[in-house]
């Protein structure tokens, strides 16, 4: 498959020029024309790069990419080193960050729900990137049991862990600031990835638990989902590398 060919596919899939987004979805990095192994991970980290090279892989395809709103813009030091790598390799990048959160079938939010068995019957939050919905009726600390069970990862949960749950509310990544959101939304309980020092006393003063489970942890599940579509409906060569992270 043309590079191009491949971007306007995962465009479309994703309906990426409908989201607001804080970083370029796409492709980011231009390699050679023709595209028939892509190594599918979660972050473009110069070790994923690595091993692009190392498989002979002519795409990456990863959710965190490069050229991040805000950043510094100059091509030094590790950036340097990453887009380096991969130019003088000819390794295509593409990059989708909320597009890949947002997909109803695809997505993060989508798939760590089928790990988990949770049935979202509503979204919430911009964009309605959080999901909502029915989960078998338990406590946030069994809750966090089957988190850690299932992610492979000890999740940290905060607020009360014999809070009753039958509605359960999540978001990958870093959504804690989307706690009130989900509690608004009628959530028993919040899942998500990272946690911040608030995220502890609305956790506490609402009722509403919240569980951070992982960026990275959360967050595996969704180009891996999309790398296998590619490789079911193109026949490209896709692999997922799930590298280690305590985060």
């Amino acid at each position: 498959m043309h590079r191009s060919e491949l971007q306007r596919t995962l465009d479309e899939l994703l309906n990426a020029a409908r989201v607001k987004d804080y970083c370029p979805n796409g492709l980011q990095v231009e390699g050679r024309a023709e595209v028939g192994y892509v190594l599918c991970g979660v972050t473009a980290s110069l070790a994923l790069v690595e091993a692009a090279i190392e498989r002979g892989a002519d795409a990456l395809l990863v959710h965190h990419g490069y050229f991040w709103r805000g950043e510094d813009a100059r091509v030094i030091g590790m950036r340097k080193q990453r887009l380096a790598k991969l130019l003088a390799h000819d390794v295509n990048l593409y990059a989708y960050h909320l597009p890949l959160d947002l997909h109803p079938e695809l997505g993060n939010n989508a798939q760590l729900a089928r790990v988990m068995g949770w049935e979202a019957d509503g979204r919430f939050g911009e964009q309605d990137i959080g999901f909502i919905g029915r989960c078998e009726p338990s406590t946030a600390a069994h809750m966090a049991r089957s988190v850690a069970a299932r992610l492979g990862r000890e999740p940290q949960l905060v607020g009360d862990a014999n809070k009753p749950v039958r509605r359960v509310a999540w978001c990958t990544g870093a959504a804690q600031s989307m706690l009130q959101a989900a509690i608004d939304a009628g959530a028993d309980l919040f899942v998500s990835g990272e946690i911040s020092e608030p995220t502890v006393h609305l956790a506490r003063e609402s009722g509403v638990p919240y569980i951070a489970a992982g960026h990275h942890a959360t967050e595996r599940y969704g180009v891996h989902a999309l790398g296998r579509h590619l490789a079911e409906t193109f026949g490209l060569r896709c692999e997922f590398l799930d590298l280690e992270n305590p985060v």
